[in-house]
């Protein structure tokens, strides 16, 4: 029997609907009606949390409300069919544009497309370097078996990469000292092999950039030295939306005319809503034909670059909307304020007695996050995995982490300030914080938490 004749004023949760757990292995034999249903699937994602106090993601969690009715009238859009959604696959192109603008690539065609998110683009950036390389190795009648490639700590991406394409992944160690890609630690790394180097543009661990002109200058001098021309790629995942606008005389983009190929997240500090990242390449010869479709297009031919074939335009439409909407000068207010934020962040925890900051936020040097550890030599009685277990208590999700070999001993702590993280909760999340360094040294474990211990922990 169906139990959709209710009407909109009859009790929910009187309801036959409501009156039992729902469904949760077999499908659901007979209709519902939709307010109960509604009302129930809503329920549950409250235990999700508040998304807004998780301090841990890189990705939107507010968004203004022309933002939300833009992705209702997308909501119905293919963005991978351009031939029935011409005007969206326009709105792609016009940020294309923009971005080839925004990010320094030399004048002519701007080649690159729109992702899933700034994954997928760096899976497109990759796949172009090694077929680059192939070809090159291939004329020159070398073997192509043995390709590698060059990153510092990287992001898991890349690890995907390059084991569902068979790449050698030469990741740099962390060291004592040094968390990040230098240009020597990279130099002995790269040989003939070698499809690119890959500098990250805000390292997740830190959230510091690394130095992609040192780096590129190094190859340069590797190339007069040996001949060996190695390109970059640029994972610009969150500072590639962050340093035109915040550090605008840092050279990191095609200004630098090693850098081949550059991929983005669109819904990180792009601002636009989850499911968009992009990757745009230096001029058009540095995407291979070969990873080109061609699609019929309004009586035309048009490129198809991603790898996914049904994809929501919705994320597109409401990128574009920021890039009008805030300009330059918008996108400056927004992350300058961010990065206000977490200077004031950084100050306070530094104030707080056993943590040493090591990244502040600055925006010359990385992305508006903050990250500490605590002091060498010293026992608080606490570990950070048990500070980041007694916020959540409040509600906040501020994940401590070990770091990637060969620093797996040490511990940091790690707070994302993105647009939307106001000074002000960030005024109640420091009394929170000075509440739960008060609870723990009242009340000390007998076992402090360790990594494996921590729940709900990411980066």
């Amino acid at each position: 029997m169906t139990d959709i004749s209710a009407s909109e004023d009859d009790e929910v949760y009187g309801s036959s609907t409501l009156s039992r757990a729902l469904p949760k292995s077999r499908f659901p034999a007979a209709e519902s009606n939709p307010r109960r249903v509604f009302t129930a699937v809503k329920d549950e994602l409250m235990l999700d949390g508040n998304a807004r106090q998780n301090l841990a993601t890189f990705c939107q969690t507010w968004e203004e409300p022309e933002i939300h009715e833009l992705m209702d009238a997308c909501i119905d859009k293919n963005m991978i069919d351009k031939d029935e959604y011409p005007q969206t696959a326009e709105i792609e192109a016009r940020c294309v544009r923009m971005l080839a603008d925004l990010w320094n690539a030399p004048e002519g065609p701007a080649t690159g497309c729109s992702t899933t998110g700034s994954s997928e683009a760096a899976m497109l950036g990759g796949l172009a370097m090694k077929r680059r390389w192939e070809a090159r190795r291939k004329a020159e009648g070398k073997p192509i078996d043995k390709p590698n490639l060059v990153t510092g700590p990287v992001q898991v991406c890349w690890h995907k990469f390059t084991r569902y394409w068979d790449i050698e992944h030469r990741e740099i160690p962390m060291d004592d000292g040094r968390l990040l890609m230098t240009p020597e630690e990279a130099l002995k790394y790269c040989d003939e092999n070698t499809i690119g180097v890959v500098p990250t543009l805000g390292v997740t661990f830190t959230g510091e950039f690394e130095p992609v002109k040192a780096v590129s200058d190094a190859l340069d001098q590797l190339e007069k030295d040996t001949g060996l021309d190695i390109p970059i790629h640029v994972d610009g995942a969150s500072g590639g939306f962050l340093a035109p606008f915040c550090a605008p005389d840092l050279e990191w983009d095609f200004r630098l005319p090693r850098v081949r190929s550059i991929n983005a997240s669109g819904h990180k500090f792009g601002l636009a809503p989850l499911g968009v990242g992009w990757v745009m390449w230096r001029e058009e010869k540095d995407l291979p034909e070969s990873m080109i479709f061609w699609v019929n297009y309004l009586g035309g031919n048009m490129k198809d670059i991603a790898l996914n074939f049904s994809r929501p335009g919705g994320q597109i439409v409401c990128q574009y909307y920021n890039f009008l909407r805030l300009g330059r000068e918008g996108y400056e207010k927004v992350h300058g304020a961010c990065y206000d934020t977490a200077t004031f962040l950084a100050n306070e925890i530094a104030a707080m007695g056993p943590f040493e900051i090591v990244f502040d936020g600055d925006r010359a040097r990385g992305i508006p996050a903050v990250s500490w550890k605590i002091k060498d030599g010293t026992d608080p009685g606490f570990t950070l995995f048990d500070l980041a277990d007694r916020l959540r208590v409040r509600g906040w999700q501020v994940p401590a982490y070990t770091l990637p070999a060969n620093c797996q001993d040490r511990a940091i702590q790690r707070i994302l300030v993105r647009n939307g993280v106001s000074q002000d909760l960030c005024a109640l999340l420091v009394e929170d914080m000075k509440a739960a360094l008060d609870h723990v040294a009242a009340h000390p474990r007998k076992e402090p938490l360790s990594e494996a211990d921590a729940s709900g922990f990411h980066h």
